[in-house]
């Protein structure tokens, strides 16, 4: 991410004219000092175009991320580069003097990274203080002083967040997990290379070079073989942490240890130039979130990468060096820091901002927006501190106390904004219960009945015609309890959680099994077990709907479904069969109605209950609610529920699979309860955010933990008609 350019003392004119006769690509010449060791070349300007294929791959993908699924390798392209840039600094101090002026070396990079990243997060923080809704806060101020300290990358690590996943609710300062793990790699680094240079030195007859080259070189094989090992375990954690890329800032250094590689043919440089472009593009283009990364399948856009830094000569306007050192191409690369930076907050605030949202044309204009904002910042923040003087001049304490200065006022500002929302945060909290203690009438599902349920008589409440519960700043917080009983990733334990009457050896048996749709109903089904004398037993694993038919992907996540489900079948096969399973799970609604995929979901839905419906289990299952392009509560708060709806055909799709196997058993005879509550969410076109006063979504297509309750007393109905039916055979 940052620009790490040359930082070695102002040469003299003489020894610019060497150094510029030794940096001509055309010249062939790439060594370095006379009887030195070949060092790599002082600057060269095309990686400024690298930079900007980079930084334009990750902004793309995340401004339009159906259009460039792949975008994210941009990071692993900056990771090159920089083990590239620095590497072939530290080597040229060792080189030159025998050491690494430590202090000298994290004070420059205190100064050319810190102010800028400062500055948006201290701008994140008001944001979340005067934009975001009160649901984000916790989130979001714990990730800002991660980020502030470094270290964002494990936090997101320790809370295996998919960074790929769109459904997940991003923080604002979520892309700075990579700026996390640069900055470590900038820590640790010259301590490595010190030590190599003291190790060949003392027992390498003197041979540095040779020492810090092994060094690389046995660090990137470890560290590769560990992402490509752990990337295949637990992709989730796989991302973010520090060792898996390690080998990638290690690719970049190899090069810089070895500027022999560098060709000296124009046309040689082309073919890698051209051929590296292509590759870094093509994996943009083709990769995508269910690529297994970074593992194997980062080494293809790091080779690219390295192909590009290789190809420097720009003898003719049409080489590929003198294309990527095109003034409007380098410009980018210039901003690409602070573009980096700025991006990603400026798309999470979107949505909240009245009037404004992510429309197509909107996008347009806030893309190029965020190219306004990152020259203004370079400008106006990165190169006058970079150069101001009373910290270049001055020893590189005064740098470090000034850094300590920005990020204590970081943590002021978070500080600050946790003092003033935190009260609101729990307010709204207690709202919320107390509005789950007693229930309006015609609140939520109860505003009116739908064909083939429990019929209620269709009723106003005037008591909440201006208000929506949970408030849209609080729906993505409204979110079931118990997450112990919801497996996740890549566990395959089949966890289980016991609730209701658990003494008792004549209280009716009631199993739930399903993924996080069937978990978002969960505690309305624990209040049933607690009231009715249920014994309620939790089977649920997030993404893992109870059903034959594999995962795709093949990857470490669909082998743990698929071993969680081969425990799932033990486990009910080796008890007293149910007196009732409710199941639920995530409809699929881009599969089309007439094609094999939607017949094969519905098998194996069909082909996962049948032994248990043999056994005599009735089932009771339920039409999965609609599904929305963005989370509604965006919409919600800045304009009214009437202009926030989903059309039904994007909403529920052409086919459920779940329900259409339920159908089918029913149709055969099996005991099989289906509830279609889709009259309810939507009516003959459009589906609604908001029923009766409550808001129903917590995001794109899971239920607020407060409407489910609403849809309680037809769940009830349904098991208890079910039970009976059970209990006469």
């Amino acid at each position: 991410m940052g620009r790490d350019m040359d930082m070695t003392p102002p040469p003299s004119r003489r020894s610019l004219r060497r150094r510029q006769a030794a940096s001509d690509p055309a010249s062939g010449d790439v060594r370095g000092a006379a009887g030195a060791t070949p060092a790599p070349t002082h600057f060269l300007p095309h990686l400024q175009g690298l930079r900007a294929i980079a930084v334009l791959l990750v902004v793309v993908y995340h401004f339009w991320p159906g259009r460039l699924q792949g975008g994210y390798i941009g990071v692993d392209v900056f990771f090159v580069i920089s083990g590239f840039l620095i590497t072939g600094q530290l080597a040229r101090e060792l080189e030159r003097s025998g050491r690494i002026g430590l202090p000298g070396f994290y004070a420059k990079r205190v100064r050319r990274l810190l102010p800028a990243a400062v500055t948006v997060l201290i701008f994140s923080a008001l944001a979340t203080l005067f934009i975001l809704p009160l649901s984000s806060l916790g989130e979001n101020l714990r990730e800002i002083l991660a980020s502030t300290f470094y270290v964002e990358n494990w936090a997101l690590a320790a809370n295996s967040v998919d960074y790929l996943a769109a459904a997940n609710e991003a923080t604002l300062v979520q892309h700075y997990w990579s700026l996390s793990l640069e900055e470590q790699f900038y820590l640790i680094w010259p301590l490595l290379l010190l030590g190599a240079s003291w190790l060949g030195v003392k027992y390498w007859s003197g041979k540095r070079w040779n020492a810090l080259l092994a060094l690389v070189v046995t660090v990137s094989i470890l560290s590769l073989a560990f992402s490509i090992i752990y990337t295949q375990t637990n992709a989730a954690q796989a991302y973010f942490v520090t060792f898996t890329r390690m080998w990638e800032f290690g690719a970049g250094a190899i090069l810089a240890l070895l500027p022999r590689l560098r060709p000296t043919k124009a046309w040689l440089s082309n073919v890698l130039g051209y051929g590296g472009i292509a590759v870094v593009l093509g994996c943009g283009y083709f990769y995508d979130k269910a690529t297994p990364f970074p593992g194997y399948a980062a080494v293809l856009p790091v080779l690219g990468t390295m192909a590009i830094i290789l190809a420097s000569h720009r003898a003719r306007w049409f080489d590929a060096g003198s294309v990527l050192s095109f003034r409007p191409v380098s410009f980018i690369g210039d901003i690409s820091y602070s573009l980096y930076l700025w991006h990603w907050p400026l798309i999470i605030i979107a949505p909240f901002v009245p009037g404004w949202g992510l429309s197509t044309i909107n996008r347009l204009v806030l893309f190029v927006l965020c190219f306004v904002i990152a020259w203004l910042t370079k400008k106006f923040i990165e190169d006058p501190t970079r150069a101001w003087r009373p910290l270049v001049t001055r020893k590189p304490r005064v740098t470090f106390a000034v850094m300590v200065a920005g990020m204590a006022v970081v943590s002021l500002v978070v500080g600050v904004t946790s003092v003033v929302q935190q009260p609101k945060y729990d307010a709204a909290a207690a709202e919320l219960r107390s509005t789950l203690a007693t229930l309006p009438d015609c609140f939520g599902a109860a505003s009116g009945g739908t064909d083939g349920l429990a019929p209620i008589e269709a009723c106003s409440n005037p008591a909440l015609a201006d208000q929506i519960i949970p408030s849209p700043g609080f729906g993505n917080a409204d979110r079931p309890q118990h997450p112990d009983c919801l497996v996740t990733l890549n566990d395959s334990t089949l966890t289980t959680c016991e609730f209701g009457d658990t003494t008792s050896d004549t209280a009716p048996r009631v199993a739930i099994i399903g993924d996080s749709h069937a978990y978002s109903l969960l505690d309305p089904l624990i209040q049933l077990a607690e009231t009715k004398g249920w014994h309620l037993t939790t089977y649920l694993k997030g993404a893992c709907p109870w059903s034959t038919t594999p995962i795709a992907g093949g990857d470490a996540f669909a082998a743990s479904c698929a071993d969680w489900r081969a425990n799932l079948d033990k486990e009910l096969a080796s008890v007293q069969p149910y007196d009732v399973i409710f199941t639920a799970a995530l409809a699929d609604h881009t599969l089309d109605a007439d094609g094999s995929a939607a017949a094969a979901e519905t098998a194996g839905f069909v082909e996962a209950w049948t032994p248990q419906l043999t056994q005599g289990a009735p089932v009771v299952t339920l039409v999965d609610n609609p599904s929305w392009e963005t989370d509604p509560n965006k919409c919600l708060r800045i304009s009214d529920a009437a202009s926030c709806t989903e059309s039904r055909k994007d909403g529920l799709g052409e086919v459920d699979p779940l329900a259409s196997a339920a159908r089918q058993l029913k149709a055969s005879g099996s005991d099989v309860t289906l509830l279609d509550f889709s009259d309810m969410y939507c009516d003959a076109e459009d589906c609604f955010p908001v029923i009766g006063g409550a808001n129903v979504y917590r995001d794109q297509d899971h239920l607020t933990r407060t409407f489910a309750f609403t849809l309680a007393p037809f769940i009830e109905s349904a098991i208890d008609a079910a039970l009976a039916r059970s209990s006469t055979r």
